[in-house]
């Protein structure tokens, strides 16, 4: 018999349209160094650095917006394939070397690279990196079908396989109360994790859902990105309500990376239009206001936001990192309100 979060979000999902309008919004991009360096996902660092990882380059890479330089660190195992990373409260910078099975660790001030290996020899592919409220690093391992944590005061990895067979841990995210929730892309179901025991628990989405990427709103509910039908999806942990909205971009629209401002928008990129769009979802009107990407995006696969309501992209295809700054008058007041 189905739990009762399966039958909420059977019973309260809703495929809503909403108005859809021009998306206000600066998008200045930059070309990463390495050619075909494959800048996959970003990070908000110490200073509101922009950090990517660069999988094909082997690299890392960080961007000072104050000067513009770009600097890369070099990874000393020879085709890493980092792909996810996130930043420690210290400035270190954590990152999941997808090809070569282990997390990594880069401290800026001196490059020095620390390796942490998977103990458990069928978890080989870590793929996107989270810190919750302890300090415990969560991932996922996509194709292997584990959720992994670490414990960077010991260096102990522990790895939990999911449930659902083939189910493709991907984005991932953890609550207020410290509960990490990640996608199961290779089916309908997200999922979450008791923070203690590792025990494993499936929610279910509607039917033919795929969940890519996931982002914590400021209510403490979880939105996501539903890559194979077009939508944009809300679950609530408390309930296990579902509610979803047609992208503007159709069907075959492909959101993908995906994060939330401070002022609690949504924001996320189509990665299935030409050339990409971001769109911008406002959780209190229900309505969306999207812009194309101008150097086409190459497909955004994921996205991060810095604390003054800026948006920081990886446009994979076209070699770019790109900061997103709100021009609308909302948004102005804001950051107004945050500076005082």
């Amino acid at each position: 018999m189905p739990n009762r979060y399966a039958v909420a979000a059977l019973l309260f999902t809703m495929a809503l349209l909403a108005a859809t309008s021009p998306l206000q919004i600066e998008i200045k991009e930059y070309d990463i160094p390495t050619p075909h360096a494959r800048p996959h996902d970003p990070a908000v660092g110490a200073d509101d650095a922009l950090w990517v990882t660069e999988q094909m380059a082997n690299k890392l890479g960080r961007l000072d917006l104050k000067t513009g330089q770009f600097r890369e660190y070099p990874l000393k195992t020879p085709d890493s394939g980092p792909h996810g990373l996130v930043a420690d409260k210290d400035g270190n910078i954590w990152f999941a070397a997808i090809f070569k099975g282990y997390i990594g660790k880069l401290d800026p001030r001196t490059g020095t690279v620390t390796e942490y290996r998977i103990p458990d020899p069928r978890a080989k592919d870590p793929h996107t990196p989270v810190f919750d409220q302890s300090g415990i690093l969560w991932f996922t391992l996509e194709e292997s079908n584990f959720i992994g944590r670490l414990d960077p005061k010991t260096g102990e990895i522990k790895v939990k396989e999911v449930p659902t067979a083939q189910a493709v841990p991907y984005g991932i995210v953890v609550t207020s109360e410290g509960t990490p929730f990640f996608c199961e892309f290779g089916t309908n179901q997200l999922a979450s994790v008791d923070p203690k025991s590792m025990a494993i628990r499936e929610y279910q989405l509607p039917e033919g859902a795929r969940p890519r990427r996931l982002t914590l709103a400021t209510d403490n509910t979880i939105y996501y990105s539903d890559y194979a039908r077009g939508y944009l999806g809300h679950f609530d942990p408390r309930t296990g309500k579902v509610q979803e909205w047609a992208s503007p971009g159709g069907s075959g629209s492909r959101p993908y990376g995906i994060t939330t401002t401070p002022d609690g928008m949504i924001w996320y990129s189509e990665s299935g239009v030409q050339p990409n769009t971001l769109v911008r979802f406002d959780p209190k009107t229900k309505t969306f206001a999207e812009r194309a990407i101008p150097s086409g995006g190459g497909v955004v696969r994921n996205m991060a936001a810095t604390s003054d309501g800026r948006v920081y992209l990886a446009c994979s295809g076209v070699n770019k990192v790109a900061v997103v700054t709100p021009a609308d008058s909302s948004h102005r007041a804001n950051r107004n309100e945050q500076v005082k």
